[in-house]
């Protein structure tokens, strides 16, 4: 009995902390990515960063899966990771590495933080509920934020700031509707290789925006600094935080 009692204890741990934790590590490592994405840019076009840093991510997943041999998606399978494809890495990572160009890295991390704030909107519009304490914890959170990053508050009144303000905002949106879409179709297919799927379709449709804007720099040209901070964009925020995060996505409830 005692045995059947510490068995249902520890399943029950593993099924809220193991979750908890994976957040815990999205919200510190996708944190400390602002700061590599604003060193990057300062050195090289922030799509082309953003294309670079996909295509890299997308090729290590895509290489485990095929490596496992595991089934390639299959018809509307594709028209999911197409979506995907452009909300979460066209639009949100390609727009958020571009406004944090114009902006500073503090004022980028407050706009990062409204994104939740769009997660309990979208949810509310569409029907769902929200328990009062999560919109009491996401308005405390959203403060904290804004406190410790209280400095760069006055970073929204200036004029430079507002294109990368822009870009900022609309990749919050486009990254909400991704999360949700998401976690309601992440049981469809394998999650993480239609992660690097989305990440390598995303990849290319970047980069040919930047062939054919002429906006892009020579490989060669791209100094040691931009490259050093791709890497860890690529290990931390698109290969291991990815996998906590769509990890978190499937175990906690869309507020939390």
């Amino acid at each position: 009995m005692k045995t059947k009692i510490k068995n249902v204890v520890s399943t029950r741990i593993t099924a809220i902390g193991l979750p908890i934790l994976a957040l815990c590590w999205v919200s510190f490592f996708w944190g400390t990515t602002w700061l590599a994405s604003k060193e990057g840019v300062k050195h090289m076009p922030a799509l082309q960063l953003a294309g670079i840093r996909q295509g890299i991510g997308g090729i290590l997943y895509v290489s485990y899966f095929l490596f496992k041999k595991e089934p390639w998606p299959k018809g509307k399978q594709w028209k999911t990771i197409l979506i995907l494809s452009v909300l979460n890495f066209v639009f949100s990572n390609g727009l958020s590495t571009w406004g944090v160009k114009y902006i500073s890295s503090g004022l980028g991390a407050i706009i990062g933080a409204i994104f939740p704030l769009w997660i309990v909107l979208i949810t509310l519009f569409s029907g769902g509920r929200i328990a009062r304490l999560s919109i009491l914890g996401l308005v405390v959170s959203f403060g904290g934020v804004c406190v410790i990053f209280y400095d760069h508050l006055g970073d929204f009144l200036k004029s430079d700031f507002r294109f990368g303000i822009f870009l900022s905002l609309i990749s919050t949106v486009t990254w909400a509707f991704g999360s949700l879409y998401t976690r309601k179709k992440a049981a469809s297919f394998n999650p993480y290789f239609s992660l690097g799927l989305q990440m390598l379709i995303s990849s290319a449709f970047i980069l040919m925006i930047t062939e054919a804007t002429n906006t892009g720099v020579p490989i060669s040209s791209i100094p040691a600094k931009s490259w050093w901070a791709i890497a860890y964009l690529v290990i931390v925020g698109s290969v291991l935080t990815f996998i906590a995060f769509i990890y978190a996505l499937q175990k906690l409830s869309p507020e939390i």
